[in-house]
């Protein structure tokens, strides 16, 4: 039996929301391996479906910048939240978003656009010696579209951005006021609501199938008759596309009404095309 430490169970349970004993039981039965132990939990109906929570990283800010067709998004990390609300820290990471949209992804090795003296790199570095912690360039996303919209969301939370999205739609006006205010409504929901694909074809045919898998078992764990599994599983199937697929979700101020009819009420060729959500913590 494999030597199952406390690190091990603690661990698992914050991917799962299982309990510790239960952990521990999954990680034994599974010779250690984590992904083989959330797949345990879940057939054993122990573990919240399609849980995902992001793995511990670094604290740290995110700012967006978007207008003109051209949307940018910057994290910059550190190692605690007093140093990520500090207004230095956050007047960087707003003149970094604007720098990427304006020159593009790869500016370490710019001049930094708050002091030119420096390049972006340096800059950082700098930092970090001032303020005594780890400081450094975290995830960096642009978007450029010409003729569609490009929309930003970041939320706030300990006085600081914690949460950045970008969005982009095709076949609508970008000048349509309409249009703006549904693609900053999905940019709002996609902070909330965190989807991991556009639509259901986005999703890899083995997650589907790694998915079905799951739910074949936890069906036929939970004892349903042999005969209804498969039409069983096909609804849960479909409760995992409302969550993960945006444009299956349900809207968060409305949860009635779904991404793809928010859009819907744009035309018919109104589509998102892409997203990008990051969150402070979270990878």
């Amino acid at each position: 039996m494999p030597d199952i430490s406390a690190k091990d169970v603690a661990a698992l349970r914050k991917v799962s929301g299982a309990g510790m004993m239960d952990c521990k039981r999954a990680l034994e039965e599974s010779e250690g391996d984590l992904e083989k132990a959330k797949t345990w939990l879940r057939e054993k109906g122990l573990a919240a479906a399609g849980k995902r929570a992001g793995r511990a990283a670094e604290q740290g800010a995110v700012d967006v910048s978007f207008g003109g067709g051209v949307g940018a998004l910057v994290e910059l990390t550190c190692e605690t939240d007093f140093v990520a609300k500090g207004e230095g820290f956050k007047s960087t990471v707003a003149t970094l978003a604007e720098q990427v949209a304006g020159e593009g992804e790869d500016i370490a090795s710019k001049p930094y656009a708050g002091d030119t003296s420096q390049t972006v790199d340096e800059y950082v570095k700098h930092m970090a010696g001032t303020l005594g912690e780890n400081i450094g360039l975290g995830r960096i996303a642009r978007y450029e579209v010409a003729g569609g919209l490009i929309e930003g969301y970041k939320h706030i939370q300990n006085e600081r951005g914690t949460i950045g999205v970008l969005v982009e739609l095709a076949g609508v006006d970008p000048s349509d006021p309409k249009a703006v205010e549904v693609g900053h409504d999905i940019a709002l929901h996609i902070a909330s609501a965190a989807p991991r694909w556009v639509n259901r074809e986005d999703v890899p045919a083995d997650v589907v199938e790694a998915e079905r898998a799951v739910l074949e078992n936890l069906t036929r764990n939970e004892g349903k008759p042999e005969q209804a599994i498969p039409k069983i599983v096909e609804g849960r199937i479909g409760g995992f596309y409302k969550d993960n697929v945006l444009v299956d979700q349900g809207y968060v101020r409305d949860p009635k009404v779904t991404v793809g009819s928010l859009l819907s009420g744009l035309g018919s060729d109104a589509r998102v095309t892409r997203f990008i959500r990051v969150k402070v913590g979270e990878e």
